[in-house]
């Protein structure tokens, strides 16, 4: 309890001894920016908008576009105010210039000025001008959050100086829908949050053995049949006796609905990465199509949590034919260059007895089931470069020898990712123990129901995807971190908010701030401040102890 008293008392401690105006000294909270940026200098007074503020753009296109309309609906939201948006190199006083320039090395990078009469922004392409705005966004007042009443809001920005880049080039967030959907509104406001905390990847979850999520229109059964479950499981799973609630639970995103997601997302210069399992956690398409399977079903969608033998059968082309149309489907619907197969806890149950397996063990010259696997992996993979994509899988496709081009997503811990990046492949670090947010946030006693373990904000600020096993060259295939949510015990939106927040902003700031710049308690400072826009925005956040209590007990 002593150490929430002084979390929430931060904030207040800034506040003591400021001064406000515009030529004064500038409040120490108002530069809370999360995640930190490379270098930033305070400076005297404040920008204000005023109703003739303009954005002046440089160039004026669709891409930069977006950053100065992104800016001006804030303005308008807060204070009603119609920004006038140009094309210009040269801003008068009281104007926004945005300006894309060569001499900012990182596509991703900016600067951004402050002074009294303007803000100036130079950025290495529209993408860093982006988050130039979203760190201007951090820097207003939390009032901008709300919608706009019919009495302006005084809007105004600290001066400064800020200098800024992302350390690695990928930085997500996973949202599993296959236990557990969302509106499509909910999809957007999570990726709203972010676009504010400039993540630049969502990892999009749409297939498990509880439902399949994706409309595809040569396979209608898919969801027909597969997008619902007769009951689900009440409880935890490993809860003896088992407990089902008796109610049909289900539901899809048709083709229209992806596009809009996707078409969002991108507008916050934010790329959706597919994700549709294989060859395991595929019961809703056996149940959909159970010729797919070793066995010939019947099946039915999985009603609890947990892994399940019944898996796609590698010894039919049936089942190739089968996914690379399905695959099709998703890639005319998703430009990212990666899509997600999955490729994590699949039983080899009904491969070892299945004939048409060990047939194809056979043929194909291979060792077992293991490289059946990544026979199963490696022919998908040719099948997704042929198209111009990259593969991405759990590190689970390791086993059995990797697929030639693919990329690794380290899960089970940091080991799978070393080896990859060692056999020069590209890695995603996102190990569970810190970064796996259906974890308890905080002792279980008075919190919702979890999946289990114990992974406080603390925790997941601590990682550093830096190891001293490879060589810098080997640490080039690193590419960056994602944070993962899984579903099972998390049923709605509100639920989803709780679990994902504020942990996913100490995610964003691992994933982008050097790590001579991180420091937890600065970050927590930070938060304190900003939880002032997060209750603006009406976001359901944890609000209990965000150290590791355990740790400091031992």
């Amino acid at each position: 309890m002593k150490n929430l008293v002084l979390i929430l008392i931060i904030p207040l401690f800034f506040l003591v001894g400021c001064s406000g105006g515009n030529g004064g000294k500038n409040e120490k909270n108002v530069y809370a920016i999360i995640p930190a940026p490379l270098s930033l200098s305070e400076m005297p007074g404040k920008f204000i908008f005023r109703e003739k503020s303009t954005i002046v753009l440089s160039p004026l296109n669709e891409s930069t576009r977006l950053s100065a309309d992104f800016l001006a609906s804030m303005v308008k939201n807060a204070t009603g105010y119609e920004l006038q948006v140009k094309e210009g190199s040269k801003a008068p006083n009281g104007s926004v210039l945005m300006a894309v320039d060569i001499s900012v090395k990182n596509p991703e990078g900016y600067t951004l000025t402050v002074s009294k009469g303007k803000i100036v922004v130079k950025a290495g392409s529209p993408v860093g001008m982006f988050y130039a705005v979203q760190t201007i966004r951090q820097l207003m007042p939390p009032e901008v959050e709300k919608p706009f009443s019919g009495q302006a809001v005084t809007l105004s920005v600290p001066c400064c100086e800020i200098k800024d880049e992302p350390r690695f080039v990928y930085r997500g967030m996973h949202l599993d829908v296959g236990r557990h959907m969302f509106p499509v509104e909910t999809i957007k406001r999570y990726i709203d949050l972010l676009a504010m905390h400039k993540f630049n990847y969502f990892h999009w979850h749409l297939t498990e053995d509880q439902g399949w999520r994706i409309e595809i229109k040569k396979y209608p059964r898919l969801t027909e049949v597969g997008a619902f479950r007769k009951e689900t499981i009440v409880g935890h799973a490993g809860k003896k006796p088992q407990v089902f609630d008796g109610k049909p639970y289900g539901g899809f995103y048709t083709q229209d609905e992806v596009r809009e997601i996707v078409k969002y997302a991108a507008s916050k210069f934010i790329t959706v990465i597919p994700e549709i399992e294989m060859p395991g956690h595929s019961l809703a398409a056996l149940a959909s199509y159970p010729e797919l399977s070793c066995t010939g079903g019947p099946f039915e969608v999985g009603t609890k949590w947990g892994i399940f033998e019944d898996v796609y059968c590698a010894g039919k082309e049936e089942t190739f034919k089968f996914l690379e149309d399905v695959l099709t489907e998703v890639m005319e619907l998703f430009p990212s260059k990666y899509i997600h197969i999955g490729g994590d806890e699949c039983p080899k149950t009904r491969w070892k007895k299945c004939p048409l397996c060990q047939k194809r063990i056979k043929q194909e010259g291979l060792k077992d089931e293991n490289e059946l696997q990544s026979y199963f992996i490696r022919r998908i993979e040719k099948f997704l470069v042929s198209k111009g994509r990259k593969l991405i899988g759990w590190d689970e496709i390791l086993e059995g020898g990797l697929a030639p081009e693919a990329t690794v997503m380290s899960w089970r811990g940091v080991a799978g990712g070393i080896e990859a990046a060692k056999q020069n492949h590209d890695v995603i670090m996102t190990p569970t123990r810190y970064f796996y947010l259906d974890y308890y946030q905080t002792e279980p006693d008075n919190e919702p129901l979890a999946i289990g373990g114990y992974l406080p904000l603390e925790t997941v600020y601590s990682f550093d995807p830096r190891f001293e096993e490879l060589t810098e060259e080997q640490h080039k295939h690193i590419l960056g971190v994602q944070g993962n949510v899984w579903t099972e015990y998390i049923p709605t939106p509100e639920h989803l908010e709780y679990m994902a927040c504020p942990r996913m902003f100490a995610i964003s700031e691992v994933g982008w701030t050097p790590v001579s710049k991180k420091d937890f308690e600065d970050f927590l400072a930070r938060f304190n401040v900003q939880r002032a826009r997060y209750d603006a925005m009406n976001l359901n956040y944890f609000k209990g102890e965000y150290r590791n209590t355990r740790a400091r007990k031992q």
